[in-house]
């Protein structure tokens, strides 16, 4: 069975790639370093330190300049044009009906995640979270997995981890648990389950569960 989700925030949980890309673009277009947006999004989709660091080499910017300007402009974008995508609640509501439950594992900042889940009044669906707060390495490093599946005595085979990246999914797999990528194909990454839909995670969960195969 799976019983508990191991869930990432940004591209996961909720669609926050767009609000990263505005902001980065306003940013870069204020230090006078302009930059088309599908190419920033594609940086940020890798992560946002890879945004920063290659787009401020290029452009020969200080970091801290482009990590400030971000963080200003990404302040002023509210939390309900960053939206969950369709079908997380329902899979969250269908994990804790089945008697599991679902934690959070992100690099997002404590504060800034709680306005996202309190908005979109999805903080009652998940029992617990790592953030960036917590000191954890970063994934692909484990040591934020092996932490909450310590502190909930969870057990390993129960466990998905679900995310967006390659690193989510090496993050997992180094924990020992199943993992799911949401979204592209990783060539680095060889999940137990791609899905583009999480429709398609909710038939996952059921035939896991249930056995009615999906």
């Amino acid at each position: 069975m799976i019983r508990f989700l191991i869930w990432d925030v940004d591209g996961t949980i909720f669609d926050t790639y767009p609000a990263f890309t505005r902001a980065f673009g306003a940013a870069f277009d204020e230090l006078g370093a302009a930059t088309p947006l599908d190419r920033i999004d594609a940086l940020c989709r890798k992560s946002l330190t890879h945004c920063v660091t290659t787009l401020a080499r290029e452009f020969e910017l200080d970091e801290e300049d482009v990590l400030h300007g971000f963080q200003e402009h990404y302040a002023s974008i509210p939390a309900q044009e960053q939206p969950p995508f369709p079908g997380v609640a329902e899979i969250c509501a269908y994990v804790r009906a089945m008697g599991g439950d679902n934690y959070i594992v992100t690099h997002r900042g404590g504060q800034s995640l709680s306005r996202l889940l309190v908005v979109h009044h999805m903080a009652d669906y998940f029992a617990d979270r790592l953030t960036a707060d917590d000191g954890y390495p970063r994934k692909p490093d484990p040591a934020s997995f092996d932490a909450m599946i310590e502190r909930h005595h969870l057990k390993r085979q129960e466990v998905l981890a679900i995310g967006d990246r390659e690193l989510d999914v090496l993050a997992g797999q180094a924990a020992g648990v199943r993992t799911c990528l949401f979204g592209a194909a990783s060539p680095e990454a060889t999940p137990d389950y791609s899905i583009t839909d999480f429709v398609d995670l909710h038939r996952i969960l059921i035939a896991e569960n249930e056995g009615t195969g999906v």
